[in-house]
Formats: C-alpha cells, structure tokens, sequence
C-alpha cells in the first residue's frame, strides 16, 4: 500500500473459518482473520453466528462490515478499521485460484 493512500475496501467475501477476503482498492486481496475478534466478545459476539457472519457482511465505510440492522446504514453496523485490514496478509485472489 503506498504510504499517502488512505487504504479502501471495495468487496468482502466471507471465507471458511471465520475468515473474510477484503478486495482492496489498490488492487491487494487480504485475509482477514475474524476469530480472534470473536473471542474478545463484546460487540463482536454476535460475528459467532456462522448465518449472520455470512449473510450481513458487507462493505461500509469503505471497509469489512456487518450490516445490523438489513439498511446498509454506515452508522449500524460492525466494521474493521481499515488501516487494520491493510496490515493483514495479502493473498492470491481465492476466487481465481478456486
């Protein structure tokens, strides 16, 4: 990621394993591990619900969210800081590599 670019999700899809694939703007695909977040608790409990962790994922705020209330409403909802998904590996597309 270059340095004065403000890193940018444009499509998440959910993996196995509470993992989820953030298709980046600059053209990086990154692994996002969603596990760990889950087992802090707190707000990220209801991620445990392998349903919702699929069907309401989706991107606002220019980053990996879960829409609570079914709106797209950027201010309910579950999301991760995207400086966070910029650090996470970056991997080959799995849609291709599939």
């Amino acid at each position: 990621m270059q340095e004065d670019m403000f890193p940018s999700v444009v499509q998440a899809v959910a993996g196995e394993n509470f993992t989820v694939y953030a298709y980046m703007l600059d053209g990086t695909v990154r692994k996002v591990p969603v596990k760990p977040l889950i087992e802090q608790g707190g707000v990220w409990e209801r991620l445990k619900d392998p349903d919702f962790f699929h069907n309401a994922l989706t991107v606002l705020n220019d980053t990996v969210a879960w829409d609570l209330s079914g709106h797209l409403d950027p201010s309910d909802c579950i999301d991760i800081d995207p400086f966070t998904i910029a650090e996470c590996e970056s991997v080959a597309d799995p849609i291709k590599v599939a």
